[in-house]
């Protein structure tokens, strides 16, 4: 009687399979000293290749097994978009688009890409381990292509321009879906047809004071907003601080617009945050463009004798300003270059106008009265 020991040794990745037969007849003994030499003297014979079987995922990607991450996602997203079914319109598109979603999956989990790599699909399916790994969980619950596409495009600007506007823009000559409206946002969102319009535009007020417009400054907002979930579907609020820079001179009414920070819905792309500047009242001046105002209050008698007045500058100065003419009521006089920069040209400033306000008395006594008239018999 005749006995075949075979051994078999399985390895993936196009390298032929070879195994080793060795013939023994009865009464032999495997242990001997002959045997063994026997066994030794024995060529190894190549066998036929044995591939794991199921779906060869890395043909599904078009790469090779040798392939790093960013090959395979690199890969992912150009199949990803060929193949997404509000693009291509062909019967098998979203058959091939689930199967591109589960491909990019499992070769991007180190995990199951050694699982896959050694027994294929059906070692996940079976929830085979290698070494080291301890026990792997079942690959049988089906991909969502869908999530897996809106969290792979989600947190960069692709995600945004996917879903953005049609226009010519510089971010949407990168955007892959411009002639093609995108349907699939979940229940309650997008019909199919439709695209998401950007959300209204979210405005605020900006206060800064005098001081700021001076010197420039920067001016830290947090603010809370919703967010897309990588589901596509779900809602997350966050915070996040904004960083408005303040030049020095801008007048107020200038706007500062932070492109899509603002809320995101399904319908809707993130809206952006705009901050409106609005000078903050100040208790000395009024501010005219790139001009301040100061008003000077005199006395009668130092409006028509005149007077030296202590004008103060926003830098903490204070500026003397003789007038030894008459003073009327609500006459100017300026401080140049004592205003605030020019915003497009903050080398130089405005003026500081002083503005005058004379206060009269009440009453005048008889005798001053008499004196009055006789000084101004010739005015």
């Amino acid at each position: 009687m005749v006995l075949i020991w075979t051994q078999f040794g399985v390895k993936h990745k196009n390298v032929n399979v070879k195994c080793k037969v060795r013939v023994m007849h009865r009464g032999d003994s495997s242990g001997s000293s002959s045997s063994a030499e026997s066994t030794k003297s024995e060529p190894e014979t190549p066998c036929l290749a044995i591939k794991p079987t199921g779906k060869d995922f890395y043909k599904v990607l078009g790469v090779i097994p040798e392939s790093n991450e960013d090959e395979i996602k690199k890969a992912y997203r150009k199949m990803a978009l060929k193949f997404h079914p509000d693009k291509n319109s062909d019967a098998d598109a979203e058959d091939k688009f689930k199967e591109i979603a589960e491909a990019y999956e499992i070769l991007t989990d180190p995990k199951k890409r050694s699982i896959y790599d050694q027994f294929g699909e059906e070692g996940l399916k079976s929830g085979v381990s290698t070494a080291g790994q301890g026990n792997v969980s079942r690959h049988n619950v089906p991909t969502d292509p869908h999530a897996t596409f809106s969290s792979f495009f989600h947190g960069s600007e692709h995600f945004d321009i996917f879903f953005g506007n049609d226009n010519d823009s510089e971010e949407e000559l990168f955007n892959p879906f411009r002639r093609f409206p995108f349907s699939h946002v979940g229940d309650g969102g997008l019909r199919r047809g439709q695209r998401r319009l950007q959300g209204d535009e979210v405005v605020h007020d900006l206060l800064v004071t005098l001081d700021e417009v001076m010197q420039g400054c920067t001016k830290h907002v947090k603010i809370t907003r919703s967010r897309l979930n990588p589901d596509g579907r779900s809602l997350r609020s966050e915070e996040k601080l904004l960083n408005v820079v303040v030049k020095k001179g801008w007048k107020a009414g200038t706007k500062i617009t932070f492109p899509r920070e603002g809320d995101e819905t399904p319908n809707n792309t993130p809206a952006d945050i705009t901050f409106i500047l609005r000078d903050k009242e100040h208790a000395q001046y009024k501010r005219d463009g790139s001009n301040i105002v100061y008003t000077a209050t005199i006395t009668l008698k130092e409006a028509l004798c005149g007077c030296t007045v202590n004008v103060p500058t926003l830098d903490n100065r204070m500026m003397p300003l003789p007038c030894s003419d008459v003073i009327k009521p609500g006459a100017v006089r300026r401080l140049r270059g004592e205003g605030l920069p020019m915003p497009k040209s903050p080398s130089q400033r405005g003026d500081l106008v002083v503005e005058f306000q004379v206060v009269f008395p009440d009453r005048i006594p008889p005798q001053s009265r008499e004196i009055i008239k006789h000084s101004l018999a010739q005015c």
